[in-house]
């Protein structure tokens, strides 16, 4: 019988290989081409441009991590920008928090949440909330037009090449800026520090924030299947310290169940290596 694997290229010369025991879904949409493989390992996978998207598996790290980290330390969110994640995963976290009012979703493609409706329920599901905005839009031209209208904004953007380059230039994190309240929070995924590309990209989006925000600090989670398996976020804000203002009694007082989050790891997710600290010193 014959063996199908998906190889996720980390690097020129580095592969991840899934076994897939096949492909439920291949299409192309206007922006991308999106397909959807089961895995034995990893469940479900969604994979955009030939690159591993997420895995029903480890999702829940990423978009935990994205989510609960600021929430634990803005006190009072209330409007939530999403740009991106038309899979619903960092959704599906926000909803969690009764007192949100308004989540805005900005993905710029509509075949993108159609398929993960289907195919990933468990996170899409979220998008059927009824204080959730879906906009099929460029998330650039979307946040020109906003001033002082979110606490939080949440960049839950693919890689920064290609379709979504626009996401991660000057213009866009000073854009960000103004579409927050003057205590807002801006997290964005920020690459690995591992493999070269991955670090420049890294290096780059970080001297571009903390350029424009007075507060940028740098944190990290273990997702195994993105390449190297050690991800790093950004935590720009106009006020809050995202160490100092943990406020972890509150956060759990709200009883949200999570997997991977907890406010006794969230001060210790940023107390980086000593080569990523060297690394971001650069451009500091």
């Amino acid at each position: 019988m014959m063996e199908m694997w998906f190889s996720d290229v980390h690097t020129p010369n580095v592969k991840l290989s899934i076994r897939v025991d096949e492909q439920l879904f291949s299409a192309n949409s206007e922006l991308q081409r999106l397909d959807v493989l089961s895995s034995r390992e990893f469940g479900k996978i969604l994979v955009v441009d030939g690159d591993l998207a997420l895995t029903e598996k480890d999702e829940f790290i990423y978009h935990e991590m994205i989510s609960h980290v600021p929430m634990a330390v803005h006190p009072d969110v209330k409007q939530i920008l999403v740009i991106g994640g038309g899979d619903g995963g960092v959704v599906r976290e926000l909803v969690k928090y009764e007192d949100v009012e308004q989540i805005d979703v900005v993905e710029a493609d509509p075949l993108l949440v159609e398929v993960c409706r289907r195919y990933f329920p468990q996170m899409a599901c979220s998008l059927n909330d009824r204080r959730v905005n879906i906009y099929h839009e460029d998330g650039l031209k979307f946040i020109r037009s906003r001033s002082d209208a979110y606490d939080l904004i949440i960049i839950d953007s693919p890689n920064p090449f290609g379709a979504a380059e626009g996401l991660f230039t000057k213009e866009f994190y000073g854009n960000c800026f103004n579409a927050l309240h003057e205590d807002g929070i801006m997290i964005n995924q920020h690459e690995s520090p591992f493999y070269d590309e991955e670090a420049f990209w890294c290096l780059r989006m970080h001297k571009r924030i903390v350029e424009s925000f007075p507060v940028s600090r740098v944190y990290q989670a273990h997702i195994p299947s993105y390449p190297s398996g050690h991800w790093l976020f950004g935590f720009a804000s106009k006020k809050y310290h995202p160490v100092d203002d943990l406020d972890g009694v509150r956060w759990k007082l709200l009883g949200i169940h999570t997997r991977y989050y907890l406010p006794r790891l969230h001060a210790g997710v940023f107390a980086l290596p000593a080569y990523v600290e060297e690394m971001l010193k650069d451009v500091e």
